[in-house]
C-alpha cells in the first residue's frame, strides 16, 4: 500500500477538508454534541478503514442517520442512554456479517445505483449553494429535503439572496477558481501541482483572506461562517468531551429497537455506497461485503463507547476519495489520523477555514457525480434504464437518499416484471399455404406466473386454422400456472381447428393427449 502513497496522501488531505464540516454538521443536525461527529469521523478513517475490505471506501458519520439519531437522542432520555443503542447496532451488524448478509447489496439494479450518485451530486450542489455565497443557516451534513431550520432545499436557496456576505462569496469564487485551474490546467504542469492538491491551497489562501481581512467591515468573514471545531482549553476539557454509554438502560426495549434501526439502515447504507464506489473505482475492484459489515459493527461499537455517532461508509467523502486519485484504504486511515491530530493540536486553525472555500470544492465533487453526460448515457441506454435512474434521481433530491433509492428500486422492480411479461416468449410468423397460418412459438429458460398475462393474450389472439409450433428446449423453469394455462389452451385448440406441434428436449409431440401429458410430467418436476 506504500508504494501508492504519493497518490493516497494528496487525496487523503482532500478528504480530510471535506469530512470535517460534514462531522460537525452532521452533528450539530442530530442534534448530539459536536465532537460526536469528530469521534466518528476518526474511527471511520482509522479503525473502520483498517479493517475495511475497501481500496477507496471512506466512513463516518452518515446523513441518512440523522433523522434517526435526533428523534432517538429525545425518546431515549438522553445522548448516554442514545449510545448503548449505537454499542448494541454495531454487535448486531458483526451478526450480520456472520450471516452473510452482505449479498443483499447486489440486489440493486444498476439503474438505481448510477441514479444515487447522481442524485447525491445534485444535492451536494443544492446544499453548497447557500454555504458558497455565506449564508450558514442549515448545517452541513442536513441533506433531506425538509431542513432541521425548517426550510427546504429550494427555499434555503432563495432565502440566500437576502443573506449574501460579500468576502464569503469572494473567497469562495477565488477558491473554486483555483480548483478549476489546479485540475484543468496546473495538474498536468509537474508533480509538484500533482502532490499539492488543489484544494488545499484553497483552504489556504481561505485562511489568509480571512485574517487579511477581519478586521474590515464589508469584506470580513464572521465567525458564523467559519469551521467550529470545539476548543478545549486543557487536557481535562479535552477528555471531557467524550460521553460513555450508560449500560444500566441496556435492558430497556426501545434502547433494543433503536439499536436494530441503527444497525439495519446503517448496514444498508454502507452495502450500498461500496456498490456505488466499487462502480466509481477506476481499478473496478470488488469489495467483500460481509467484511464490511464486520468492519462497520466494529467501528460502532468503539465509536458508541467512547460517545461518537453511528457509522457508515459514505458516498460523499468516498467519492471526492476516488475523484482525488486515492488508490488504496490508506488514504481513508490517514485522513482519520489528519482528523484526530488536527483536532488535538491546532483546532484555533481550523476555525479560520470559511466554510465557503469547503462548499466550493464540494462543488466539484457534486459535479463529477452529477455530469450532463451521465444522463445521457442513461438515456442512451434506453427507457428501462432511464426511468428508474430518473425516479431515483428526483426522489433523493426531493426527499432523503433511502427514501429515493426505495422508490427507485420499486420502479426497477416493475420494469424487471414488465421485462419478464414480454420476455417469456417469442412469437414467429412464418408463411402462410394452404389457408394455414404457420406459427411458431419459443418460450424462455424461464416462465412464471408473472408471465401469464402475455401468454395467455398471445394463445388467446391465434387465429383459427392454424398450425403453432410451441418449443420448450430452451426452457427450464415452467410454473404450475403456466402449465395450466397450456393445458386449458389444448382443450381450446380442437374446437378452433389449432393444430400444435410440441418441440421438447425429449423430441417432438404431435398427439393432444401425449401434449397434455407432458406439461403434467412437466408440472411435477417444475
Amino acid at each position: 500500500m506504500l508504494k501508492h502513497l504519493k497518490n493516497d496522501l494528496p487525496a487523503s488531505v482532500v478528504v480530510f477538508f471535506v469530512a470535517l464540516p460534514l462531522c460537525l454538521g452532521i452533528a450539530l443536525a442530530s442534534g448530539a454534541p459536536l465532537f460526536s461527529g469528530l469521534i466518528a469521523g476518526i474511527i471511520g478513517g482509522i479503525v473502520v478503514g483498517a479493517l475495511s475490505g475497501s481500496s477507496i471506501g471512506v466512513s463516518g458519520p452518515a446523513a441518512g442517520l440523522a433523522a434517526i439519531v435526533l428523534v432517538a437522542i429525545t425518546a431515549l432520555g438522553g445522548y448516554e442512554n442514545f449510545l448503548v443503542a449505537v454499542v448494541i447496532g454495531g454487535a448486531i451488524q458483526l451478526l450480520f456479517g456472520v450471516l452473510k448478509l452482505g449479498v443483499i447489496g447486489y440486489y440493486f439494479p444498476s439503474s438505481v445505483i448510477k441514479g444515487m450518485l447522481t442524485g447525491i451530486g445534485i444535492i451536494i450542489i443544492l446544499k453548497q449553494i447557500p454555504h458558497f455565497f455565506g449564508y450558514d443557516a442549515d448545517p452541513e451534513g442536513d441533506f433531506a429535503f425538509f431542513q432541521v431550520d425548517g426550510e427546504n432545499t429550494f427555499s434555503e436557496i432563495i432565502n440566500t439572496a437576502n443573506y449574501i456576505s460579500p468576502g464569503a462569496t469572494l473567497i469562495a469564487v477565488i477558491g473554486l477558481a483555483i480548483l478549476l485551474l489546479w485540475s484543468n490546467v496546473l495538474s498536468s504542469k509537474g508533480k509538484f501541482f500533482q502532490l499539492v492538491q488543489g484544494p488545499l491551497v484553497a483552504v489556504v489562501v481561505g485562511i489568509v483572506f480571512y485574517v487579511l481581512t477581519k478586521e474590515n467591515e464589508f469584506w470580513g468573514i464572521s465567525g458564523e461562517h467559519l469551521v467550529s471545531v470545539p476548543v478545549p482549553e486543557n487536557y481535562s476539557e479535552f477528555i471531557g468531551q467524550f460521553t460513555f454509554p450508560n449500560f444500566s438502560a441496556i435492558t430497556r426495549y426501545d434502547i433494543w429497537v433503536t439499536g436494530f434501526t441503527i444497525a439495519l439502515v446503517a448496514s444498508l447504507e454502507t452495502l450500498l455506497c461500496v456498490e456505488a464506489t466499487d462502480k466509481l473505482d477506476p481499478d473496478k475492484r470488488v469489495t467483500p461485503t460481509n467484511r464490511e459489515l464486520f468492519a462497520q459493527g466494529t467501528g460502532n461499537i468503539i465509536s458508541g463507547l467512547i460517545g461518537g455517532l453511528p457509522i457508515t461508509q459514505v458516498i460523499v467523502r468516498s467519492s471526492a476519495n476516488i475523484q482525488s486519485g486515492g488508490k488504496t484504504k490508506m488514504s481513508a486511515i490517514i485522513h482519520g489520523f489528519f482528523l484526530l491530530i488536527s483536532v488535538i493540536l491546532i483546532p484555533r486553525l481550523l476555525n479560520m477555514i470559511p466554510l465557503s472555500v469547503l462548499a466550493a470544492i464540494l462543488f466539484i465533487v457534486g459535479y463529477k457525480l452529477a455530469k450532463p453526460t451521465v444522463f445521457k448515457q442513461m438515456y442512451d441506454a434506453g427507457w428501462k434504464q432511464f426511468v428508474p435512474f430518473m425516479v431515483t434521481v428526483v426522489a433523493i433530491v426531493f426527499t432523503d437518499l433511502l427514501t429515493g433509492i426505495a422508490l427507485g428500486l420499486a420502479v426497477g422492480i416493475v420494469v424487471i416484471l414488465y421485462n419478464s411479461y414480454q420476455n417469456s416468449h417469442f412469437l414467429h410468423m412464418e408463411d402462410k399455404s394452404d389457408g394455414q397460418h404457420r406459427i411458431k412459438m419459443t418460450l424462455a429458460e424461464e416462465v412464471t406466473f408473472f408471465n401469464k398475462g402475455a401468454i395467455l393474450k398471445e394463445l388467446n389472439n391465434l387465429p383459427e386454422d392454424t398450425y403453432l409450433e410451441l418449443d420448450v428446449r430452451k426452457t427450464r423453469h415452467l410454473d404450475h400456472d403456466i402449465i395450466e394455462i397450456l393445458e386449458d389452451f389444448s382443450e381450446k385448440a380442437k374446437n378452433r381447428n389449432i393444430d400444435i406441434k410440441l418441440i421438447s428436449e425429449r423430441g417432438v409431440v404431435e398427439n393432444p393427449d401425449s401434449y397434455i401429458e407432458f406439461f403434467r410430467l412437466r408440472s411435477k418436476t417444475a
